[in-house]
C-alpha cells in the first residue's frame, strides 16, 4: 500500500514537535472510548476467574499437593482450601486411601461375583518363569498397592506404574528362581510374602512413595505342553512316597515288636537267673544250718538223716522181703506175693 506522505506530514505538523503522543494522550483516548460498563465487566470477569482458581476441594480419600511455580510447597488434607490463582500455585490431587492393583500374566476382563480373566500368549513373557530346579512354571500374580508419600509419587520417579511393574516382575523372578517347581505350586502364600517384603524394599530405595498392601498369587502350574509329563512325574513321586510310607509303617510295627520280645526275653532271663541264685543261696544256707546242727550232735544227726533217706526211698522200691542171713535158697519166696491172704 502506498504511503500518503502529505497526510503524514500534516499530522506531524499538528502534533507540534513531531514526537509520539504522550501517556496523557493515550489515557485521554481510552477515556473517550465509548464502552459503557466495559471496565466493570472486565473487573468482574477477572475477580470470578481469580476466585474460582483460588478455591479448591480435596476428597476424603485424597490429599492435595500444592506447587508454587512448579515447586512443592505443602501438602493439604481433605476439605476446602485456598491457594494463589492459577499460574502461581497449582494443586494436584493424589488418592492415598484407594487400593490400586497391577496384574501380571493375565488381565481382568469383567469384575464381579464371577470375575473373568484373560490369559493369552501376549502375557507369556510375564507368567513364564524359571525355577531353581531348572523347570518352567506358569506364575500369574497381582500386586495391590496404595500411595504412601504423595510428593515422592509425583516428583521422584517419572513413570511410577512402569517402575512398579518392572520391580515387581524382577522381584518375583528372583523369589521363584530360588524355589523348586513343587514349592512354587504348593507354597504360594510363602512365596507371595517373601516377594512383597523384597518388593517394598526396592520401592523404598527407588523413592516411589508406594506402599505394597499385598501380593496375591493365582494358580501356579507348569506350561500346558509339559503337563502330562509333569503329572506322570508327580504320580511316580507319590508312588514312591506311598511305598516309603508303607515301609516305615512296617518298620514301626516290626521294630517295636522285636524290641518288646527282646526286652521280654531279657527280663525272663534276669528273673530266671535271680531265681537260681536265690535258690542256690537258700540251699547253701540250709546246708550250712544242717551242718551246724550236725556238728553239734553228729550221731543223732547222722541217724536222723539216714532214717529220712530211708523214708523217702523205701516207698519207691516196691515189694520188700526180709530173710534170714542163713537162708541159702530164695526160690520159695518168689511166689509169696501170689498166695492169697499173704501181706507184703
Amino acid at each position: 500500500m502506498a504511503w500518503d506522505w502529505d497526510k503524514l506530514k500534516t499530522q506531524q505538523q499538528g502534533s507540534g514537535s513531531g514526537m509520539p503522543p504522550g501517556v496523557d494522550d493515550v489515557i485521554q483516548k481510552f477515556k473517550n472510548l465509548k464502552l459503557p460498563g466495559g471496565w466493570i465487566i472486565i473487573l468482574v470477569v477477572l475477580v470470578i476467574y481469580m476466585g474460582s482458581s483460588a478455591v479448591y476441594s480435596v476428597k476424603v480419600d485424597e490429599v492435595g499437593v500444592v506447587q508454587r511455580f512448579g515447586k512443592h510447597v505443602r501438602t493439604v488434607q481433605p476439605g476446602l482450601g485456598f491457594k494463589l490463582p492459577t499460574g502461581i500455585e497449582k494443586v494436584t490431587k493424589v488418592p492415598v486411601r484407594r487400593i490400586d492393583k497391577e496384574e501380571f500374566g493375565f488381565r481382568t476382563v469383567a469384575a464381579g461375583v464371577r470375575t473373568q480373566y484373560a490369559v493369552s500368549n501376549a502375557y507369556e513373557g510375564e507368567y513364564l518363569m524359571l525355577t531353581g530346579d531348572l523347570n518352567v512354571a506358569v506364575v500369574p500374580w497381582i500386586v495391590q498397592f496404595r500411595v504412601k508419600e504423595p510428593d515422592k509419587y509425583l516428583f521422584k520417579v517419572h513413570n511410577v506404574r512402569g517402575t512398579l511393574r518392572d520391580l515387581a516382575e524382577s522381584t518375583m523372578r528372583l523369589v521363584v528362581g530360588d524355589r523348586s517347581i513343587n514349592e512354587v505350586i504348593s507354597k504360594r502364600v510363602e512365596i507371595a510374602d517373601q516377594a512383597r517384603s523384597l518388593l517394598q524394599k526396592e520401592l523404598d530405595e527407588a523413592e516411589t512413595g508406594i506402599y505394597v498392601v499385598t501380593i496375591e498369587m493365582k494358580k501356579t502350574n507348569v506350561p500346558e505342553p509339559v503337563q502330562p509329563s509333569f503329572n506322570e512325574v508327580n504320580q511316580a513321586v507319590q508312588e514312591k512316597e506311598r511305598m516309603v510310607y508303607q515301609a516305615r509303617e512296617e518298620y514301626n510295627k516290626a521294630i517295636p515288636a522285636a524290641k518288646g520280645n527282646a526286652e521280654k526275653t531279657i527280663k525272663s532271663a534276669e528273673g530266671f537267673a535271680l531265681d537260681r541264685v536265690n535258690r542256690a543261696k537258700g540251699d547253701a544256707s540250709r546246708f550250712v544250718a544242717v551242718y551246724n546242727e550236725y556238728s553239734k550232735a553228729k550221731d543223732v544227726t547222722r541217724r536222723r538223716l539216714y532214717l529220712e533217706a530211708l523214708k523217702d526211698l523205701l516207698p519207691k522200691l516196691g515189694s520188700k522181703y526180709i530173710i534170714d542171713a542163713d537162708q541159702k535158697n530164695v526160690l520159695p519166696f518168689l511166689n509169696l506175693g501170689k498166695q492169697a491172704g499173704v501181706q507184703k
